[in-house]
């Protein structure tokens, strides 16, 4: 097979890590996020995604998003590692979206990932309207975040190609849930804008089609080998790309048993990357049976070293 470099966006792409919010008694857990940016810095990724789904940013208020943030940068800028920061955002006003993007404009992020607007259900036209506001409203760069079945609206592939032209909207996470309206946008997309996909099943097959990469939660566990995947994709080794897959298939499955970020936070508790698993409700943590299968899990990935 030959590699699939020569599609690749000569921007953004590689492996972008959702990173959960740790808490404790309620509050940020400054200690274990500093821990946690630390560890994944010395990993093989190419870029950390903020107070998004998986980083709890809806039960986040705007301080602790800043201090998030702020946290963030300096345990990067101790790493010796700067790697790209972006900050999750949502919602169903244009107008707050706006405000929020110029309060954001101080806080040190490169970017943002903004999801379509939720339970409103804009049409094509106020989607197209919606993020070009947005755009309009900042000099970073914006990842849209596309996902029908949280939001309750698909921003279809005319008016996301439309919305590609403007100069800093430079990809999308894409969680479609339709395989033919992903394939079609990876056929269709221009060269320089990034289609990374969300969905962690399907990391490899998303690759393998073209993707530039991947915005994947279950490389928190593993991170080196959810890297290795696109490297041997890029290199040319297929088959070596699909023995990795299949060793690492099981785990998404795994992280996303129970409602994510809660799966994730209990392996990053007991491998004593964080202090505690704790959730802001309505999220919860998770059951004991699947504790413990995750613990199994973590014991036989011991084994294996």
């Amino acid at each position: 097979m030959e590699s699939t470099a020569s599609t690749q966006s000569p921007g953004l792409g590689g492996l972008w890590l959702p990173l959960i919010t740790p808490f404790r008694h309620g509050e940020l857990d400054e200690r274990s996020l500093r821990r946690l940016v630390v560890h994944y810095a010395a990993e093989p990724i190419d870029g950390f995604i903020l107070g998004a789904t998986t980083g709890e940013g809806m039960a986040l208020d705007e301080a602790e998003c800043e201090r998030v943030v702020a946290i963030t940068n300096q345990a990067l800028a101790g790493s010796g590692r700067r790697i790209p920061v972006y900050f999750g955002l949502s919602g169903s006003d244009t107008r707050k979206s706006v405000k929020a993007l110029e309060r954001m404009a101080a806080w040190g992020v490169d970017g943002y990932l903004i999801a379509c607007p939720y339970y409103t259900r804009p049409s094509q036209r106020g989607l197209f309207a919606h993020f070009s506001a947005l755009a309009d409203a900042t000099d970073r760069p914006i990842l849209i975040y596309n996902i029908p079945y949280r939001t309750g609206v698909n921003l279809g592939n005319e008016t996301m190609l439309q919305l590609a032209e403007r100069r800093n909207i430079v990809g999308v996470k894409d969680c479609s849930a339709d395989a033919t309206q992903s394939f079609d946008l990876l056929r269709h997309k221009p060269r320089d804008f990034a289609v990374l996909t969300g969905e962690d099943p399907l990391f490899y097959t998303a690759l393998t089609q073209g993707a530039e990469g991947g915005i994947t939660a279950s490389a928190h566990v593993q991170t080196a080998a959810f890297a290795d995947v696109r490297n041997r994709l890029l290199a040319g080794d297929q088959a070596g790309a699909l023995s990795a897959w299949q060793r690492l298939a099981d785990l998404p499955r795994l992280l996303f048993a129970e409602p994510s970020p809660g799966p994730i936070k209990h392996w990053l508790w007991r491998a004593g990357l964080i202090d505690s698993p704790e959730m802001r409700l309505p999220m919860v943590p998770v059951s004991d049976d699947l504790a413990l299968r995750i613990e199994r899990a973590m014991a036989a990935q011991d084994g294996r070293r």
